[in-house]
């Protein structure tokens, strides 16, 4: 019985040993955009997207989703994210594509759409207060 507890412990142990590390770093983001500016223009309808550089890891990426509400995504893709490859929005702006390894991830959810995305792009909240749309972590 303790062998075959000791070699159940061994598999245990090798089977753990080649889990990904996954490791998209913790930025600060803390950042207030009025949903009257310009650049938010494609927000105004369910569906629209608008992405930014200078925020999160990557960048950042905002979506209305079709129940009207708004979500924020690190653009580091979550294939390689030492690299920090940085999504770029499709056309129509449903979904992003990670163009150094071809990954795709609906904007819906952050979760991965085509492969070798695995797992879900990084996520930050979002609070609409009044016409201000504000996006921490």
């Amino acid at each position: 019985m303790q062998r075959i507890a000791g070699i159940l412990l061994l598999v245990l142990m090798l089977a753990g040993c080649g889990k990904e590390n996954l490791v998209i770093p913790n930025v600060r983001v803390n950042f207030s955009l009025q949903l009257t500016d310009p650049r938010l223009l494609r927000l105004s309808s369910p569906g629209g997207a608008v992405a930014f550089d200078s925020y999160g890891v990557a960048g950042i990426v905002i979506y209305r989703t079709l129940s009207g509400n708004y979500v924020a995504y690190d653009r580091c893709s979550t294939v390689n994210p030492e690299k920090q490859c940085a999504v770029e929005l499709d056309d129509p702006t449903f979904t992003v594509t990670d163009k150094c390894s071809g990954a795709k991830y609906l904007l819906e959810d952050g979760s991965p759409a085509k492969a070798p995305a695995r797992y879900s792009l990084k996520s930050y909240h979002t609070v609409l207060a009044g016409n201000t749309l504000l996006v921490t972590n």
